[in-house]
């Protein structure tokens, strides 16, 4: 798969990847076809080969405000999974605080202009829309994204959310390949994949043939970043999460260095924020909302009345928020 760095507020799944030491998102043909047929799999970037014009756009879209255009969104995707031999494609299209789209209609006009140009490619999509008023997860930020992924595979701890989004859009992908008949089947091979070790054993494959460690699963500390300073935001008084400004959280990552300002701009991969609160948790006063991972102390301390502004506490509980459905596009 053909994937992108950070955009705007939003992280980069290549940016991530290159949290882990040696990890090659730019293998020549060789290296790349090798882990495909070894992993299974093989997560990498725009080059001068593969949709080397997306490669120059991405960059410029990130500093000139067309971070959120429908169609230049729509054809930076669609040329990196085309480019990459895509036959089915299930799209994860966000909405709520944090999303490109934000607003439910847009994500389903965006969904549309996938579906057009895909029909028109020969490939099959299916689009689904998911809740981005949270974080998906409970981390935002580069090392620290990467060692819940881990978690996640090797069973260590589990996010719920993360989890059932994560196998709700594989078991439509599997269905849609051929590899399984019915999306309950699709539910059963892809638990037992997790709880086998087998998803886990692939992707510590897929990292070590593109130069990563080989002890990723057994030493995850040894080859992830960590931020020098980690502070708690902690709650005022007593109550529930009603609403979480995530794009506020993602901008909050980028200023502590997780993301970029500047095209080619360095990323810090320690920084970020963990433990993050989920819509309708309840709290008690002084409870940890989030913690803050920085590289320097006046970071934290700005970070922290970002994130206290951005995470909304309130006396009532809010009405839960359906994780994601599958929209009928015409």
């Amino acid at each position: 798969m053909i994937s992108g760095r950070g955009l705007g507020h939003t992280g980069g799944t290549l940016d991530k990847l290159e949290s882990l030491a040696g990890y090659c998102v730019t293998p020549d043909a060789a290296t790349f076809d090798r882990t495909v047929r070894q992993a299974g799999c093989a997560i990498v970037g725009q080059s001068d080969d593969l949709v080397p014009a997306d490669r120059r756009l991405y960059a410029i879209r990130d500093v000139t405000a067309t971070v959120d255009v429908p169609d230049l969104i729509v054809a930076s995707i669609l040329s990196k999974k085309l480019a990459g031999g895509a036959q089915a494609l299930v799209l994860d299209i966000k909405i709520g605080s944090g999303a490109q789209t934000p607003d439910a209609a847009d994500a389903l006009a965006m969904a549309q202009r996938m579906q057009h140009v895909a029909h028109g490619s020969g490939l099959s999509l299916a689009c689904a829309l998911s809740d981005m008023g949270q974080v998906l997860g409970r981390c935002a930020g580069n090392a620290l994204e990467v060692r819940e992924i881990l978690d996640l595979l090797c069973g260590r701890s589990v996010c719920p959310r993360l989890r059932e989004l994560t196998l709700e859009l594989s078991a439509r992908l599997l269905c849609m390949g051929g590899l399984a008949d019915t999306h309950e089947t699709a539910r059963t091979q892809l638990e037992r994949a997790l709880t086998s070790g087998k998803a886990a054993e692939h992707f510590s494959r897929m990292v070590n043939l593109l130069g990563g460690p080989s002890d990723l699963l057994e030493h995850p500390d040894r080859h992830l970043a960590s931020a020098p300073v980690v502070v708690p935001v902690r709650a005022t008084y007593a109550g529930f999460v009603r609403a979480i400004d995530v794009r506020a959280l993602g901008e909050c990552v980028v200023d502590l260095g997780g993301g970029r300002r500047t095209p080619g701009a360095a990323i810090d991969h320690a920084t970020g924020l963990a433990e993050v609160r989920g819509f309708g948790e309840s709290v008690h006063a002084n409870d940890v909302l989030a913690l803050v991972h920085a590289r320097h102390h006046a970071q934290a301390e700005v970070a922290v009345l970002k994130v206290h502004a951005a995470i909304e506490v309130g006396p009532e509980a809010p009405s839960p928020q359906p994780l994601l459905h599958w929209p009928k596009i015409d």
